[in-house]
């Protein structure tokens, strides 16, 4: 008998919730958020992540292990699809100002498809209240300090070169969590030369500054503009690079 995976079929309600849970979880994969060989949250992180039960967790597990698609072990369970690994340059993390959760702090991630700031419209050539991909992201201490807020909105262009962050216009209406912490690997390996430019002011009468990246790819066609707030004490201070692009 034929073995029948998760993305063999498409994705209706009328199918079981844990088989869903499995597309949704496999969809993440192969974007990249957990890289090849890479270990999976637990199952009560993957419950909270996709709002159901540890048990709709576990049998969505063992749909992708059937297929091959991931093992586990003592450790845990771990992807098995093939493919580079993630590159962990400080310059690829998204979105800017992104920092290592430690215990107790607060680091959400959030997508929604929706009209972005008109400015960031202006910038990313979009049409006024034309709606876009919009990731906000937001961070702080245990103790509540040191917080950090991000808005970001992508192109027309990111979202039709770049497959994977295609795939979260549709994925943001229905949970609109998610972590997009490889946007910039995304962009490299689609074949786009990243090139950033961020700026960052302090805020009048606030001890915050704003760092303000845009980015755009070798044919200055923009991809992303991001907003970011955090804690600083520092002067107005503009610079560039540039990453090339993958392979």
């Amino acid at each position: 008998m034929a073995r029948t995976t998760p993305h063999d079929r498409p994705l209706t309600t009328a199918q079981p919730l844990y088989w869903r849970i499995a597309t949704a979880l496999l969809d993440e994969l192969r974007d990249g958020t957990v890289p090849p060989g890479g270990r999976l949250p637990g199952e009560r992180q993957l419950a909270e992540h996709f709002g159901v039960s540890r048990e709709t967790v576990r049998q969505a597990l063992e749909v992708l292990r059937h297929s091959g698609l991931v093992a586990t072990d003592r450790r845990g369970s771990h992807a098995t699809l093939s493919g580079p690994p993630v590159e962990t340059a400080a310059s690829l993390t998204f979105p800017i100002g992104a920092r290592p959760t430690s215990p107790g702090a607060v680091d959400l991630a959030t997508v929604a498809w929706e009209a972005p700031p008109p400015e960031h419209a202006e910038a990313l050539g979009l049409a006024p209240h034309c709606p876009t991909l919009v990731h906000r992201y937001e961070s702080a201490g245990a103790d509540g300090r040191g917080r950090r807020t991000a808005v970001t909105s992508f192109s027309a262009v990111a979202l039709a070169e770049v497959a994977e962050l295609a795939r979260y216009r549709d994925r943001a209406r229905d949970t609109g969590s998610a972590q997009l912490r490889r946007a910039y690997d995304w962009m490299r390996r689609a074949g786009l030369t990243l090139h950033h430019r961020d700026a960052i002011t302090r805020l009048p009468g606030a001890p915050s500054v704003r760092v303000t990246r845009r980015v755009h790819d070798q044919h200055a066609r923009p991809l992303e503009i991001t907003d970011l707030v955090v804690d600083a004490q520092q002067d107005a201070l503009v610079y560039e690079f540039t990453l090339p692009a993958a392979g």
